[in-house]
């Protein structure tokens, strides 16, 4: 099955399994969507993740966080760069999500950062989504 955003599908997957109390969600695994998950879990929207090895493709298996009253951490994923229409940002207008309270993840030259980072480094990219 071809897929024309294969990151937007895996802020689908995340999202919806959320939404459902699933407590992982298993999703085609790529370079960018590990360094995705890597973000997500460095700043603390998902438990952990794991490769699986696949003879096919590997499998990039999430697990979902929670808080005290079972609602998940992510409240809200959104795809802003898309294939469609590319955005792109300079480093001094790099937007914050919700006041700070969100991260946007940014693809960079120095690979894929969160918009803290990319503004520490003073790099610019895509803005692939936002979390929060």
């Amino acid at each position: 099955m071809s897929l024309t955003d294969p990151l937007a599908d895996m802020l689908t997957r995340i999202r919806n399994a959320g939404t459902a109390r699933f407590d992982k969600v298993d999703i085609p695994a790529s370079q960018m969507k590990i360094s995705v998950a890597r973000l997500l879990k460095e700043e603390g929207y998902i438990k952990n993740f794991k490769v699986i090895k696949d003879k096919k493709q590997n499998v990039l298996r999430v697990y979902l966080r929670y808080d005290d009253h079972n609602k998940p951490l992510i409240v809200g994923l959104q795809r802003i760069s898309k294939p469609s229409r590319r955005v792109y940002t300079a480093k001094t207008d790099i937007p914050p999500v919700l006041g700070g309270w969100g991260v946007a993840v940014i693809s960079t030259s120095k690979g894929i950062l969160t918009d803290r980072e990319a503004r520490k480094q003073g790099v610019g990219g895509e803005v692939l989504c936002s979390v929060w």
